[in-house]
């Protein structure tokens, strides 16, 4: 690595903006296609009234010649041929999966001449249709439309789909994209219904009517006031025997099983059970710096994806801060050693709007924001902060990680902003408030080194000036010599000594000048973190050598330690107890150590996008593979590594033989290995197709494996020797995209697939793997697991609006009670099983800050483990029941209005009582939600301990994972979807 790359690896905040700003970029092309598309469909929409009025006068025409019957007749195929027109799903044959705007455009710009004789068209058919019929058939007055909106809407879409057939439309390979077109095809079916309430005016009879009402009673469909529903509600409305729902324009058929008499009658509430977040494994430490400490607590905080984490490494216990929306860049200390702050960067939530960066100060005993400082300031990012020294902490200075990276001056228990500054254009790494002059700020990054002098509300600077000493490309890292003098460390490996210039006399127009005194070859690469100790002694850190130096008072090197290979290079020191350290690394482990005994593995996880996750069928460990190319195998109950092997490929996905004695592993390349669960050892490794395999699933006696590829096939094997032994058995040949999920029934004789393109598609696999046509004969097979996204079981779990994308994977508990539910939007949700209703509610929790890729319960249903894409956390959740959790909160919330958790703990005395009621269940993390119209509490009085600074605005008392209702940017982590806007808040009972 030369100095150049390696001080590029080093900056922390590349990535981290380039995925912000590839985020921005995207979301401001979907307004603009949506924008393009509204535009156009409105087009189209005036071609498909025209064509409708021209409809309209000629079956008003027929009916005039026709009898009731074949009026009847008329009026059905007339219709009938509108939804087509007017639906524009039957009539079209798609290459890709969505309608292109060429597309549309080139159907709203028809001329006049071809609408003429469509129209004309149209009319001889119904023509030659009512001459043909003479006498009405029993069987087609079956589903003449009906006069009632509800049954007038779903119409269309039955229309739509007989013309269509069993061929579903050829379509490529799913690409995310907006929901616009969606929404613009759903919209053209609302405005046209009232064209369709004219046909049925203009045909119908009073003898007519009456058949069709009695007809309507005889089938039960759903009825559904109009005023009430959604434009999802209305494309989701059951059939007869069968319900459908579009994603993206593309109508998806579900059939209602035979036990469901009315579906009328269906409904999901929210699920009894809750989640509470038990574990977070992993580290970051790949992208960030001086963010390991530990606290007076005997607790060590760092944190991963959005959570920010209290370990206690002798009792292997964790606690949670849960205020953040998204990632969490930087972490300070105050100089109490209690409160916390950390700043977050931006994010964008599942509708688009912005999660303003900002950062938190928060109390580390009882877990309570104390103050939200800088929503609406920053831009991009906190990249760093620090608290002042000289004045006990009253004051933080915060770097934005902006193009100006702008530096603030706040008087955080105030919220107020002092001063700001543009720093310089060039990466700005560290910032700190000197230790004895509470008006000198010292900012450090690429090529540069800046003294600040902070009077009142302005900051004027002074650049440091190198002279005859090589001017570094980074300067990495500052301390504070017990002199006053300040030490840096830089890319090429040198300690540098600057010491205030003593002949020159302050003026109070610029800040006094500092030079260089010292130079010290620390390490050979880069001199990453500096610490220094209580005894006055100093820790140095090196990137490339992942050496760490002891330093003495005169900067003699005294001891050092290399960190294995491993590990990583270092990306964070601090002290510990007695004469131990704490290390960060970039592989995102967290060590302890000492120069004598060496290191132990504190804290470690992947370091890369994490897919695969795979539960034990019968011990209470869990799988996990990622692009990092590693595979770990991790024990739930002690939250330990049990064991971790580097694989060739980037894993994605996994599943265990049912006898536990195996794993089979897919990746990337289409390439999959099995792998002894003991011993790790190499069983077997087979290829299928040169494309990515997205799931692995063996059957429930463990005599078969599926492994769906990318490829669109789905390969067959048998399995023999409980996993040791494969043989090709088929291969299942119909899907027209990637497939997604797959599920087996109980007897192994059949599966259900889903693809990239929404299709719900059925296998015979003592027959050949044959693809079973009719799909409606499945409807009443049982399925051993439920990880399909899309079914009459599940389809409820899809919020409005969605692409198609939105839902990463889903699986249904052991006790088919709960479907647990990752999203793109970092949410895990709990439903509530089965979730046949459109908007089904759910409780919905925050911890992750990117997609949540994967989902799975332990075998015994005690724990839910989620896994983080870009963020390559897991998080271990613990199932609730309610009755417990309203216990807990019932003897909790009589001494306090704080947003309790489900574990009873013994907190500090408090005197503050419940200022609102009805008090509402609490969050996992923490928050509770309001009824609409609860007014926020206004006053809470802080806990009173010796630990706890007395002066904190309002500060919720203890809990081992929380964050003020009052301070949160996010409403709820914990609430029931938009579905339930209609139901009363949920109390717990008395």
């Amino acid at each position: 690595m030369d100095g150049f790359t390696g001080s590029l690896e080093d900056s922390m905040s590349g990535a981290s903006v380039s995925d912000v700003n590839d985020r921005l970029s995207s979301l401001e092309l979907r307004v603009q296609q949506q924008e393009d598309e509204l535009t156009v469909m409105k087009a189209a929409l005036a071609d498909v009234l025209r064509r409708l009025t021209a409809s309209e006068d000629s079956v008003s025409s027929a009916a005039r010649k026709q009898n009731v019957g074949k009026g009847g007749a008329a009026l059905r195929e007339a219709y009938s041929m509108s939804c087509i027109t007017n639906g524009g799903t039957s009539g079209r044959k798609r290459d890709s999966t969505s309608v292109t705007r060429k597309e549309t455009v080139s159907s709203a710009a028809k001329s006049g001449a071809d609408r003429k004789k469509e129209v004309s068209s149209q009319r001889s058919q119904m023509e030659e249709i009512q001459e043909r019929e003479e006498t009405p058939h029993p069987k087609d007055l079956s589903p003449s439309p009906s006069p009632h909106p509800s049954q007038n809407q779903q119409r269309p879409a039955s229309s739509s789909d007989s013309s269509k057939g069993h061929a579903p439309p050829k379509r490529g390979p799913s690409v995310k994209r907006s929901s616009g077109m969606e929404r613009s095809q759903s919209t053209t079916w609302e405005t046209s219904e009232e064209s369709r309430n004219k046909l049925v005016k203009a045909a119908s009879t009073s003898k007519l009517l009456a058949k069709v009402v009695k007809n309507a009673e005889r089938h039960k469909d759903p009825v559904v006031s109009q005023a009430k529903m959604s434009t999802r509600e209305k494309n989701s409305l059951a059939e007869g025997n069968h319900i459908k729902m579009f994603m993206r324009g593309r109508p998806i058929t579900m059939f209602i099983p035979s036990d469901v008499e009315n579906y009328e009658d269906v409904r999901t509430e929210l699920p009894s059970e809750r989640l509470k977040l038990e574990w977070v494994y992993g580290y970051r430490g790949r992208e960030c710096r001086a963010n390991v400490y530990l606290l007076p607590t005997g607790e060590i905080v760092y944190f991963i994806a959005s959570v920010v984490v209290l370990f206690n490494y002798e009792e292997r216990t964790q606690r949670h801060y849960l205020g953040h929306t998204d990632c969490v860049k930087c972490l300070a200390i105050h100089p109490d050693k209690i409160r916390i702050a950390t700043g977050q960067i931006a994010g964008v939530d599942k509708d688009g709007r912005a999660l303003q960066p900002h950062v938190r100060v928060w109390d580390s005993v009882s877990l309570s924001t104390l103050q939200v400082i800088g929503v609406g300031t920053f831009e991009r990012g906190v990249g760093s902060l620090a608290f002042s020294k000289a004045d006990s902490g009253q004051h933080l200075s915060v770097i934005d990680d902006c193009n100006d990276h702008m530096l603030t001056v706040w008087d955080w228990q105030k919220k107020s902003k002092i001063a700001e500054i543009k720093t310089t254009n060039e990466v700005v790494l560290v910032v700190e408030f000197h230790p004895t002059d509470p008006n000198t700020i010292i900012t450090c990054g690429k090529s540069h080194i800046f003294f600040w002098t902070w009077t009142g509300t302005s900051l004027a600077r002074k650049q440091g000036i190198f002279g005859k000493y090589e001017k570094p490309k980074f300067v990495q890292c500052l301390a504070f010599l017990s002199t006053g003098d300040i030490l840096t460390g830089d890319s090429g490996g040198v300690l540098l000594v600057w010491t205030r210039n003593s002949t020159e006399t302050p003026t109070g127009k610029g800040p006094r000048a500092f030079q260089i005194t010292r130079q010290v070859k620390g390490h050979e690469g880069s001199v990453f973190c500096l610490c220094e100790m209580r005894s006055g002694t100093l820790l140095t850190g090196g990137g490339k050598d992942r050496k760490i130096i002891l330093w003495d008072h005169d900067l003699r090197p005294d001891r050092d330690i290399e960190v294995p290979d491993q590990y990583g290079t270092i990306r964070a020191v601090s002290e510990g107890k007695g004469d131990e350290f704490l290390v960060g690394t970039s592989r995102n482990f967290i060590l302890r150590g000492t120069f004598n005994d060496g290191f132990t593995v504190e804290v470690q996880g992947h370091t890369d996008e994490l897919w695969g996750l795979a539960c034990h069928p019968s011990r209470e460990m869990f799988l996990t593979c990622a692009q990092d190319r590693l595979v770990c195998l991790w024990n739930s109950t002690n939250h330990s590594l049990q064991w971790s092997r580097n694989l060739e490929e980037h894993g994605h996905c996994a599943d265990f033989h049912p006898s536990g004695a195996v794993v089979a592993i897919g990746t990337h390349s289409g390439k999959w290995y099995v792998l002894d669960a003991e011993t790790t050892d190499l069983v077997a490794i087979h290829t299928d197709g040169n494309e990515q395999l997205s799931v692995m699933r063996f059957s429930v006696d463990g005599g078969l494996l599926a492994v769906g590829s990318h490829d669109n096939f789905i390969y067959l094997y048998t399995v023999a020797e409980k996993g040791r032994k494969y043989s090709r058995y088929g291969k299942c040949t119909g899907h027209s995209s990637y497939i997604t999920h797959l599920d087996w029934s109980p007897n192994n004789n059949f599966i259900m697939s889903n693809s990239g393109d929404y299709e719900i598609l059925y296998w015979d696999v003592p027959n050949g793997c044959k693809l079973i046509r009719n799909r409606s004969e499945c409807k009443d097979i049982d399925w051993a697991t439920y990880t399909c996204v899309l079914g009459y079981h599940v389809f409820g779990v899809w919020p409005e609006g969605s692409d198609g994308t939105d839902i990463n994977a889903l699986i249904r508990s052991h006790n088919r009670k709960v479907i647990a539910l990752a999203d793109d939007f970092c949410k895990v949700h709990l439903f509530a099983y089965p979730c046949s209703t459109p908007k089904a509610p759910s409780h919905k929790y925050s911890a992750h800050s990117s997609h949540v890729t994967n989902v799975s319960f332990l075998y015994n249903d005690s724990h839910l483990i989620s896994t983080g894409g870009k963020d390559t956390s897991i998080m271990q959740w613990r199932l609730v029941e309610k009755s417990s959790l309203s216990l807990t909160d019932s003897l909790l919330c009589n001494s306090t209005p704080r947003r309790m958790d489900t574990i009873l703990t013994s907190p500090p005395a408090i005197s503050a009582t419940p200022i609102q009621e009805p008090i509402t269940p609490p969050t996992p993390n923490g928050t509770q939600e309001l009824a609409s119209e609860t007014p926020p509490p206004t006053e809470l009085v802080p806990p009173t301990s010796e630990l706890t600074p007395p002066h904190s605005e309002a500060t919720p008392p203890p809990s081992d994972s929380t964050a003020s209702l009052k301070d949160s940017l996010d409403p709820s982590d914990d609430t029931a979807t938009p579905s339930d806007e209609g139901l009363p808040p949920l109390t717990p009972p008395l």
